[in-house]
């Protein structure tokens, strides 16, 4: 009975010293546990951004007039500046000139050619009544000759009965054979005339073929003037030069006439760093109307109205932490952290190369820090301003 007391306060009392051996160690497993998962995660600051554009002269000249001012809120292809317009006005006036001259010059050569279409209109139809009264001449000669044959034709058949006549008559010794040889010598005159007149005709024929064929190209043929061309020739590669010069002057006076790429808000012009110190109090905040500016110098910035990407940076011992499409938690840094929103987004990229953080991102103002930069997809139920810090970590 003793030996059994004796156990039951042993165990009893072994069980009250082990409860917090157990308790401390789970505690211990606890802090382990989040310590590795805190290792496990990393917590950055970034900043937001959005798109800035910056608004630079097209060309050299004076600033004619600024429609802006600063904080302005503008809209796309609303104009903000002009440059003087006097230059490209004086060119265009030359231009006009140039062209007055040229319609000068064209009023004596419209005579000309006028006189000249006369001249050529006259000669054409000299030309064709001429085409036309060779076709008929041959036809007339053709009709001349073959009346002519014919009535030899018939004289001829007329000599030949005479002559068998004298010939039977001479033969019954009726007459002298003088008469018949007379006869006879007619007869053969008038027989090679024949034939001679048949040559002729079928040379006819042939002059009438070629009459009329000229004839029929002539009218077919379109009056030519190539003095016209030759004319008009100088003036037509001098107004082609100016119409050019002129398209070049149009298209140069609308870029005087500065109007915004974006929607937006007008922001001060941002300065290159070199050239910070060198700034005179209120200079570079916007361009001024007289001011003269050089190609490419900015005028004014804008800046777009919503932010459009967050960029933190991943020191060298969080490089293996960041992927590409890797969820993440954004907190706004607020003075009461219990109010803090915290939103979940997402890394769309990660930069190639080391770079130096923004001096907004630096834990130490005086010592410049470098990290491998990485842009996180703004969330749109967050209400954030372009160049806010915010707090970034891993789930």
């Amino acid at each position: 009975m003793k030996k059994n007391s004796t156990t039951y306060q042993f165990g009893r009392f072994g069980l009250h010293h082990l409860l917090p051996v157990v308790v401390w160690l789970a505690v211990v497993a606890c802090v382990v546990g989040l310590f590795y998962k805190r290792s496990q995660r990393f917590e950055v600051l970034g900043l937001v951004q959005g798109r800035v554009h910056a608004v630079a002269a097209p060309c050299d000249g004076q600033l004619k007039i600024v429609c802006v001012d600063l904080f302005d809120e503008v809209t796309k292809g609303q104009t903000l500046a002009a440059l003087d317009d006097n230059l490209v006005s004086a060119q265009i006036a030359t231009i006009s000139a140039a062209v007055e001259h040229l319609m000068a010059q064209l009023i004596p050569t419209q005579e000309q050619l006028v006189a000249e279409a006369a001249n050529l209109e006259t000669t054409r139809v000299g030309d064709q009544r001429r085409f036309y009264v060779d076709a008929e001449n041959a036809r007339l000669r053709i009709l001349e000759l073959r009346a002519l044959i014919a009535s030899d034709q018939i004289t001829l058949e007329d000599l030949a009965m005479e002559v068998k006549i004298l010939q039977e008559l001479v033969e019954q010794d009726a007459i002298v054979p003088y008469e018949l040889e007379r006869v006879q010598a007619q007869y053969n005159s008038l027989a090679k005339k024949i034939e001679e007149n048949e040559h002729l005709l079928k040379q006819a024929n042939i002059d009438l073929e070629q009459a009329q064929q000229r004839r029929d190209e002539f009218a077919q043929q379109q009056l030519q003037h190539p003095s016209v061309d030759a004319a008009l020739e100088l003036i037509r590669k001098e107004a082609k030069v100016q119409e050019k010069l002129l398209e070049e002057l149009l298209v140069q006076r609308n870029s005087l006439v500065v109007k915004a790429p974006v929607d937006g808000i007008v922001i001060q012009i941002q300065a290159n760093t070199n050239n910070v110190a060198l700034r005179r109090q209120g200079e570079g905040i916007l361009r001024r109307p007289g001011e003269v500016v050089l190609a490419g110098d900015p005028i004014l910035t804008i800046a777009e109205s919503g932010p459009t990407q967050i960029i933190a940076y991943a020191r060298e011992n969080q490089l293996d932490q960041i992927r590409e499409g890797m969820t993440v938690e954004l907190v706004e840094l607020l003075q009461n952290r219990s109010r803090a929103k915290v939103v979940h987004s997402q890394i769309l990229r990660i930069g190639p190369t080391m770079e130096q953080m923004p001096q907004q991102l630096w834990r130490n103002p005086n010592f410049p820090e470098w990290g491998q930069p990485f842009m996180i997809k703004v969330p749109p139920q967050m209400n954030l301003i372009v160049g806010e810090r915010i707090g970034i970590r891993t789930l």
